[in-house]
């Protein structure tokens, strides 16, 4: 396992971090970022973001988990950050199958395992990374508990826009086009083409500033839209997962009331099942619960860190 390139400065996180590259059981390399807490050791949080995540981007979270006595583990997922892309355009949010992920969570607790993180593991997931989290959850990982952020447990769409999406996404994987830009999206960096004020995310501006500033610093760490095989893939996982009852694992979950990315009514489903989970809808709050405004992101963060410490973690 080698050391990869970290970018310390534009993460803003804990100051004991790197980077690592790590390959997976078919041949992607992917890096693998460790955020290290100091002092006593509450345990690891596994870190899943969304199509626009990196090991950086969410460095001041990193930060607030240490703060509060938590290690992180973050991966860029295969086309995303460092890890190898999945089509010639570099820029494209591109798999081949979801259940690909699924080899990417492997390698990235391979990396956890290797650096000897400290137990009790959690789960934090957002967005996609939810999805993709909730399908390891359910492959047997090893968490004491999760944390689900707006997860996509559904893609949210008009009718129209639904009927649609299947038959074209089947479509152009079918005949060699599935690497095409869904239509309205393209290479351009999000938070460099949106304005604040139009953005789905956050409403907190400094963390949008923030990540204006890592998409200008480093651009080679983010993507610009999704593909059309990448739909259909996301589209076919969330429909694979629906029926699955949950795993038998304590789970909090927020989801924000403007979300214009994901499926609400997916996410209130699953959880109105979910025996042992929590569940919160946040008042006037976009996509990215966890990083928007301090009063919404902050109370968060603290109940997370609440739902953590009340689980039995005996043997975990």
């Amino acid at each position: 396992m080698e050391e990869a390139k970290f970018y310390e400065e534009i993460a803003e996180g804990p100051s004991s971090a790197g980077a690592y590259w790590i390959q997976t059981e078919d041949n992607v390399r992917l890096r693998v970022g460790a955020y290290h807490s100091q002092g006593e050791s509450k345990g690891t949080i596994l870190l899943m973001l969304g199509r626009f995540g990196y090991v950086e981007r969410y460095g001041r979270v990193a930060q607030s988990f240490a703060d509060n006595g938590f290690s992180t583990v973050v991966v860029d997922w295969r086309s995303q950050g460092l890890s190898d892309r999945m089509a010639d355009d570099p820029q494209a949010g591109h798999i081949h199958h979801f259940s690909d992920y699924q080899k990417d969570v492997s390698a990235m607790m391979q990396v956890v395992e290797s650096l000897e993180m400290p137990k009790p593991y959690y789960l934090v997931g957002v967005s996609m990374g939810a999805c993709i989290g909730l399908r390891a959850m359910l492959d047997g990982l090893p968490v004491a508990a999760a944390a689900f952020i707006s997860p996509m447990w559904g893609i949210k769409m008009s009718a129209v826009q639904r009927i649609a999406a299947w038959p074209l996404s089947w479509a152009a994987k079918a005949v060699g086009q599935g690497h095409r830009y869904v239509p309205g999206e393209s290479s351009e960096i999000y938070v460099l083409d949106t304005p604040f004020e139009d953005n789905n995310l956050t409403h907190n501006a400094g963390m949008y500033d923030y990540w204006i500033e890592q998409a200008k610093s480093a651009p080679e760490l983010q993507i610009g839209g999704p593909t059309m095989t990448w739909l259909f893939e996301a589209l076919s996982e969330c429909r694979s997962l629906s029926p699955v009852p949950s795993p038998n694992i304590p789970c909090i979950t927020f989801c924000g009331e403007l979300d214009r990315l994901v499926d609400n009514d997916s996410i209130k489903a699953r959880m109105a099942k979910w025996a042992n989970g929590e569940f919160s809808m946040i008042r006037n709050a976009k996509h990215d619960v966890l990083t928007e405004i301090p009063e919404i992101g902050g109370d968060v963060m603290s109940q997370i860190f609440e739902f953590f410490s009340k689980v039995d973690v005996q043997g975990k």
